[in-house]
């Protein structure tokens, strides 16, 4: 039999302001959360899964402007994360910018409830863990850490 488990992958997209980073508060209901890796009721990046043919910088465009209405100027990859537990398994690109235009809005009500800028030294404990990743990577400026 073969196994049907696969691989996803991913980018989180770590926006700075002021040395504030952008995070999302996911739905409490797993079904409105929308996350293979879980996470309802955590604090997330923006992102989702990357599309068939997509650049990692165009899917970060594309998930940044439809979760939160903001227009992402420039942009980088940041780091690449082994995201897995037992519901899924993903590689997650990271990417970052602080070069970006407008203001967060919830676009999305049905899976994330409100954006929020929050001081980087001072986020939520209760953090979706590949966003926790990505700023753990992003203070240590490591491009991968193997856990």
């Amino acid at each position: 039999m073969l196994d049907k488990k696969r691989v996803g992958v991913g980018c989180g997209v770590m926006l700075l302001k002021d040395n504030k980073v952008l995070l999302g508060k996911r739905h409490e209901d797993p079904n409105k959360a929308d996350s293979e890796l879980h996470g309802e009721g955590t604090w997330t990046m923006p992102g989702g899964k990357l599309h068939y043919g997509e650049t990692f910088e165009e899917c970060a465009r594309r998930e940044v402007r439809e979760e939160t209405g903001i227009k992402l100027n420039k942009i980088r990859v940041m780091c690449v994360n082994n995201d897995k537990n037992e519901y899924a398994h993903f590689v997650t690109i990271g990417l970052f910018s602080d070069d970006f235009e407008g203001e967060p809005k919830v676009m999305e009500p049905d899976e994330i409830t409100e954006w929020k800028w929050f001081d980087i030294n001072k986020v939520p404990k209760n953090m979706f863990f590949p966003s926790a990743r990505m700023l753990e990577d992003y203070k240590k400026k490591v491009f991968y850490q193997k856990k």
